[in-house]
């Protein structure tokens, strides 16, 4: 059509299309949050070991990095048909749901973990250095000393990062996950306009991701003015 017409926006927005809208959002916001959480966590741990002088942790180490570097780099469609024909032929068989959450954790923890190390790193060797002089355990430094000052080269990038994934999930729809992508398409297939239905998409798609890209902001100021005083 060239033109909406009132019955086609009242249709649009009937009970049982904003069901499924709404339901297609919160598997969106489900997919990024938990999978950021977790890749966050994750990616904390990894970091840290990455961080740690331990001889007898080098392999680990080495491990951690080859992680990081491979798991950057590679496309997460690619990682998502990856967990997903592993998932299959191993007999696992997990939900399509279970295998976008598992692809998200996956590169969250590699962008995350190279994130919180460079946080870590950017905290000044001195600061280690005076710690130890205080008789801090390494877990006490990190808390009481080299967090809180890395906390502004970490907030950024992490916000921003899942702002990002909160579009990136909408790749989930490949594997049959219904996210809010899938349910536009199904509204589309539905008879309803392409341009009004993924307009309607746009929309909760900025409304999501603006207050939280805002408050990443807000929150690095916040920090930052915290450490100045």
């Amino acid at each position: 059509m060239s033109y909406f017409d009132w019955s086609e926006i009242t249709g649009l927005f009937s009970y049982y299309n904003l069901l499924l809208l709404l339901q297609g959002l919160g598997i969106t916001l489900a997919l990024s949050a938990f999978g950021c959480l977790i890749g966050f966590l994750a990616g904390f741990v990894l970091a840290v070991t990455i961080n740690t002088k331990a001889a007898i942790l080098s392999p680990l180490r080495g491990v951690v990095h080859v992680y990081f570097f491979i798991f950057r780099r590679i496309p997460f469609l690619v990682t998502l048909f990856l967990v997903f024909f592993i998932s299959q032929y191993s007999g696992l068989r997990f939900s399509t749901f279970t295998v976008a959450l598992i692809s998200v954790c996956i590169i969250a923890a590699a962008y995350l973990g190279e994130i919180i190390r460079s946080g870590l790193e950017s905290v000044h060797h001195n600061q280690w250095e005076a710690a130890v002089t205080l008789n801090f355990s390494y877990l006490q430094t990190l808390r009481y000393v080299i967090i809180p000052q890395s906390l502004t080269v970490v907030i950024p990038p992490t916000f921003s990062f899942f702002v990002m994934y909160i579009k990136d999930t909408t790749l989930a729809s490949q594997i049959g996950v219904m996210e809010l992508t899938s349910a536009s398409k199904i509204l589309s297939d539905k008879g309803y306009s392409a341009t009004l239905v993924y307009a309607v998409v746009l929309m909760l798609y900025f409304i999501v991701s603006y207050p939280l890209s805002r408050l990443g902001k807000r929150l690095e100021r916040k920090i930052a003015t915290a450490r100045h005083h």
